[in-house]
């Protein structure tokens, strides 16, 4: 995310957020009964551990936590449990965003002003209607994110769940950024972030020894820092200095046996953000999405006169950045293929969340990007779901339809196995147990 950063300063102001009291998530629909099981039967189910999709399914789900699934023939439903009749349906665990943003934003404003609690709760439920149950927020994070992260195991939760990164840690000396990484890590943030990046030449990157510190004490406080970068040589460095996530795609050349090797010796994740890159030019015209009911129906129409506006089209086309990033793009989806092929995780993110980067939409787009990139289908899904969540470090809670993880998934209509596009024929998402409002 190419946004300015919170300021250092802020991380102290945010140490508040130890001492406040839990937030109590408000719900439409009645709290669920403790012991009230539900059993789905009839579907085909994709569990997000494995790509084959199991038909005629049964997911059973009690207490806001998956009891089993498996076939039919085979899965005992517990006496007195409600029936569900999905049959001809698909289940899949909720998306995951591996790299997104909350409350950074509202429509084409960006600033403190907008991080609010109401807006953070607010894209959060949009997510959640959009199938998008979980998203890692990394970076600019303030108190509502936190607030919400403290609620995630809320039993009438309905929104989507979220991790948080807090202030994307900057610094221009060692003793910098240890002190910015301790403020951070007061804050009980789930990772800490850096941006390695130098913006196409206009800005100066965060030097070795400064990335160096500050990898070096978040592992002392037992965090992962997710990295922010564009040039094939910064990744090997960051790999070489501890570096626990590529946040973005390798931009500038292919990826080498080097890159690979670094990533497998330590089981280092992807999270490519292809969209990011589609969201630096595609409004240099009217792009098709605009066209589509899916996406229409959670936008505000001004958003889009503003970006259909043509003085606005015209200055993105002839934006240099935006004609590099588009170049970019097409390296960005070699090298996915080429990691995903030698065997690196793949998991999805967006960095949706900044003006014009529509969180929820933009989570269906980048597997349609990673289909572009040369996965399929099941690949795609299982770098949205099981993978992202045991790349994020979730896979002992969230991601996968298994026993005991969290009952977070989506009922669609048709079968994204056969079209990828079919993720957006939501039918319902479920969180926690609890069905998701779909109205705003």
């Amino acid at each position: 995310m190419n946004h300015t950063s919170l300021p250092l300063g802020m991380a102290v102001g945010l140490s508040a957020l130890l001492a406040a009291s839990p937030f109590a998530w408000p719900t439409r629909a009645p709290a669920p009964q403790a012991d009230a099981t539900r059993a789905f039967v009839g579907a085909t189910l994709f569990d997000g551990a494995a790509a084959t999709p199991l038909p005629d399914a049964v997911l059973i789900v009690r207490s806001g936590r998956v009891v089993s699934a498996g076939p039919a023939a085979t899965t005992t439903i517990p006496a007195g449990a409600e029936r569900v009749d999905v049959s001809g349906r698909f289940i899949m665990p909720g998306l995951i965003n591996a790299h997104g943003h909350v409350g950074s934003a509202a429509g084409l404003e960006s600033g403190a002003a907008v991080n609010t609690e109401a807006n953070v709760r607010r894209q959060l439920a949009l997510n959640a209607r959009y199938g998008i149950t979980t998203v890692v927020s990394l970076g600019d994070d303030r108190e509502p994110g936190f607030a919400m992260r403290r609620a995630n195991e809320a039993p009438d939760l309905d929104r989507a769940r979220v991790f948080v990164a807090g202030p994307v840690v900057t610094a221009k000396s060692p003793d910098e950024a240890r002190r910015a990484v301790r403020e951070v890590a007061a804050l009980k943030p789930d990772w800490i972030k850096i941006r390695v990046d130098d913006n196409l030449g206009a800005t100066t990157k965060m030097a070795p020894e400064v990335y160096r510190a500050v990898i070096e004490e978040a592992h002392g406080h037992k965090l992962r820092v997710a990295a922010h970068m564009f040039y094939l040589a910064d990744a090997m460095e960051l790999l070489r200095a501890g570096a626990d996530l590529l946040a973005h795609s390798v931009r500038d050349r292919p990826v080498d046996q080097e890159l690979i090797d670094l990533m497998k010796a330590r089981d280092v994740c992807l999270s490519p953000t292809l969209m990011r890159e589609v969201s630096t030019f595609v409004y240099e015209s009217r792009p098709s999405f605009f066209d589509d009911p899916f996406f229409t129906r959670e936008v505000d129409p001004q958003v889009i006169a503003a970006l259909e506006d043509p003085t606005r089209q015209a200055s993105t086309a002839k934006s240099r950045a935006a004609q590099a990033y588009k170049k970019g793009l097409e390296v960005a989806r070699r090298n996915v293929k080429a990691l995903h092929d030698a065997g690196v995780r793949i998991a999805s993110g967006t960095d949706s969340g900044p003006p014009a980067r529509f969180q929820g939409y933009f989570e269906h787009l980048e597997l349609e990007e990673l289909m572009r990139a040369g996965l399929t289908p099941a690949q795609a899904l299982l770098a949205g779901t099981g993978t992202a969540a045991a790349c994020m470090g979730l896979a002992d809670r969230l991601g996968t339809l298994e026993a005991d993880r969290a009952a977070d998934f989506v009922v669609l209509s048709r079968n994204p196995l056969e079209d990828i596009r079919h993720t957006r024929t939501i039918e319902s998402v479920w969180i926690a147990g609890n069905r998701v409002p779909m109205d705003r």
